[in-house]
């Protein structure tokens, strides 16, 4: 019996630490993406998770360790949200519903909740080996499922496509979180609809009244 009790206390602790550590890299998923990876400190990231400061070092061997875990879950967050906007799509709308769910107003306003590549991507190349490791394979990931939901998809062609599209999409998104100009925001995003989506839907853009 008091086998079976210590294994159970064990148990607790270790799935209690489990959820502590992803509570952490929960917060730091979000403060990479709305302060940069310069901007978010180990003191402030313990702090909004409601830890000390000291408990950091039970957790992770180091910052940039905390960063590349950080990285890795908003990457999959935003992956998540594109595989799901695709999944939802009516039978044939897949491409377009992608192109303006990712090319939004709320995108643009929310970069906290977005894709890591344009919150983070300027800094990237700066960062330790594992952050750019977990960086690379979310862009190959996110080219691949740009690939296969676009009208190119079975020609040769598709995957060099899918490139040109995803560096459209978070060059865009950049530059209108980057201007001062909401109207010239509302452009950037809008010209980069008009040259992805198919010419036919393209004509048929209209404001995007999302915040």
């Amino acid at each position: 019996m008091m086998i079976v009790m210590r294994n159970d206390t064990s148990n607790t602790r270790a799935a209690a630490k489990q959820a502590t550590h992803e509570r952490i890299v929960s917060v730091a998923a979000r403060a990479i993406r709305r302060s940069g990876y310069g901007g978010t400190g180990v003191a402030d990231i313990m702090k909004e998770a409601g830890l000390t400061h000291g408990a950091f070092y039970a957790h992770f061997a180091s910052r940039e360790a905390m960063l590349a875990e950080a990285a890795g879950l908003a990457c999959a967050e935003s992956a998540a949200v594109v595989a799901d906007v695709a999944a939802q799509a009516p039978p044939g709308q897949t491409w377009e519903a992608m192109l303006r769910a990712y090319l939004s107003k709320a995108h643009v306003a929310h970069p906290e909740q977005g894709c890591p590549l344009v919150a983070l991507g300027s800094e990237t190349a700066r960062q330790a080996p594992e952050v750019r490791r977990v960086t690379t394979q979310h862009i190959k990931a996110m080219v691949d499922l740009i690939a296969r939901q676009s009208p190119d998809w079975g020609q040769a062609q598709a995957h060099e496509r899918a490139m040109v599209t995803l560096s459209t999409m978070v060059g865009s998104l950049l530059l209108a979180r980057a201007v001062d100009d909401p109207v010239l925001a509302d452009s950037l995003r809008e010209a980069a609809l008009k040259q992805l989506l198919p010419a036919e839907r393209a004509t048929e853009l209209v404001p995007d009244s999302g915040a």
